[in-house]
């Protein structure tokens, strides 16, 4: 691999001050390793798909009217252009010929992590009895979580191959794990 795990974490801390951001890289991270292992990639491809979940939004915090050419350019720089393609991808699929599994990995991972980070937020319990139909009867709400997109979620599954519900549960699978790190714990976790 041209970069490794931890310069890529390295860089997502230099470029992002902000403590929401920096739960949702974490987040995502975690989604796209779940959703590595449940597509059987693993080895060097696995962290790849970690990494692109991790720096996808890196260069936002500091620079949001350059997103995501800064970052795209850093990692081109560094010979890594399967994990530019998915970040370039998560930002405007419509730009890429032809969308990798990791590159719909992304897109199906992003904005469904944010949205279930948002809906543990307003849980008593966090994301410890979290189920895929309250995750789903909250996109329904669209005054909740407003600025996430709906229709990023449902295409971002459809692009993968799998169900919402499947993927929700991925999400929340691969969270759970980091419920306190990431402020998901609710009430009884604090």
């Amino acid at each position: 691999m041209a970069i490794t795990y931890d310069e890529a974490a390295a860089l997502v801390r230099e470029w992002t001050d902000n403590p929401a951001l920096l739960h949702h890289a974490r987040g995502v991270e975690a989604s796209m390793r779940r959703s590595a292992e449940h597509h059987g990639v693993d080895g060097d491809e696995a962290i790849r798909w970690a990494i692109a979940g991790l720096i996808h939004d890196a260069d936002y915090d500091r620079w949001p009217d350059d997103h995501p050419r800064r970052v795209i350019a850093w990692l081109r720089e560094r010979g890594e252009d399967a994990i530019a393609q998915a970040v370039e991808a998560h930002f405007d699929p419509s730009a890429i010929a032809e969308l990798s599994l990791m590159d719909k990995a992304l897109l199906a991972c992003d904005e469904l992590t944010g949205f279930v980070m948002a809906c543990c937020l307003v849980r008593p319990d966090g994301i410890h009895s979290l189920a895929p139909s309250s995750v789903k009867k909250k996109l329904k709400d669209k005054g909740f979580a407003a600025k996430v997109s709906r229709d990023d979620v449902y295409q971002g599954a459809e692009r993968l191959g799998v169900a919402l519900d499947e993927q929700i549960q991925l999400v929340i699978e691969a969270l759970r794990p980091m419920a306190d790190e990431l402020g998901l714990a609710g009430a009884s976790g604090r």
